[in-house]
């Protein structure tokens, strides 16, 4: 429901541009709509010592405390939309348990070399806790017992059980005198390529010299210190600003006019030797 309406708002407000006497209207749901959202992230935020217990029992090889705080947080912000406050719960007691799926979920994703939809993930849960119970009861038990019992047939629970074993790099996969290990034939797909970089950087050269034929001092900077053209660091509008001594809208202004300048200039590589 909460986003049929904000879809609802976004319609309304698009609308709105074209029907004159609905733009009050739209403007008004709008603004109930923003401070509807401000209402929820405080609410959400008012949970955070939750996601920091929960990241600090959960933290571990596959993610750190930090990166399982930042998913607490966005546990925490889908619980605070979808808390009811009229079905007589607290909302810590609620959020806990989206806080902890949505870290357990994360970790479950990033501990796979396969990333895995959130169901066979959930299923794969299952069929371990199903595990640690014959166990913990001396019970024996087979594949086909675990599929009884979680809910799913024995060739996918077999499939989800296999996932969770792991391969070495150093394991050698070819035989021969002079055998090679997996990390042989992977490659870095990080790594930069000199040529690609040596074109980026020439091509930013020159539209930087043709910045300077088309565009006024002050365009040329709000661009190069939002796009990181000199330094490869990009700024948001607020950071612009106070190196120009500029509220963050004015700054936005400059940005859209040297950007519509630029359109307008379609033979602008013609101004670089």
């Amino acid at each position: 429901m909460v986003d049929r309406l904000e879809a609802a708002v976004e319609i309304a407000w698009k609308e709105a541009k074209e029907l004159g006497h609905y733009k009050v209207r739209a403007r008004t749901a709008k603004q109930a709509w923003a401070e509807a959202e401000a209402i929820r992230w405080t609410l959400a935020m008012s949970g955070r010592r939750i996601a920091h217990g929960e990241a600090r029992k959960l933290a571990g090889p596959f993610m750190d405390e930090a990166d399982l705080i930042q998913e607490g947080y966005i546990g925490l912000l889908r619980a605070a939309k979808r808390f009811d406050p009229d079905r007589d719960i607290r909302f810590s007691t609620y959020a806990r348990w989206w806080v902890r799926a949505q870290m357990t979920r994360a970790i479950d994703h990033t501990g796979r070399p396969v990333r895995l939809p959130g169901c066979a993930v959930e299923q794969t849960r299952n069929l371990r806790k199903a595990i640690k119970r014959f166990e913990d009861m001396g019970i024996e038990y087979k594949v086909a017992d675990l599929a009884v019992e979680v809910g799913v047939d024995s060739k996918r629970a077999e499939f989800l059980l296999s996932q969770g074993q792991t391969v070495s790099l150093d394991q050698p996969v070819d035989e021969g005198p002079r055998s090679r290990s997996l990390e042989h034939f992977l490659s870095d797909d990080s790594a930069i390529d000199p040529d690609q970089e040596a074109m980026h950087t020439q091509e930013i050269r020159r539209m930087l010299e043709a910045f300077d034929h088309v565009l006024s001092e002050r365009h040329r900077y709000v661009l190069t210190r939002r796009y990181g053209l000199e330094d490869n660091q990009f700024r948001t509008l607020s950071q612009v600003g106070k190196g120009m001594s500029l509220s963050r809208e004015r700054v936005r202004q400059i940005e859209r006019e040297a950007l519509v300048r630029l359109r307008e200039q379609a033979n602008i590589r013609d101004f670089v030797a």
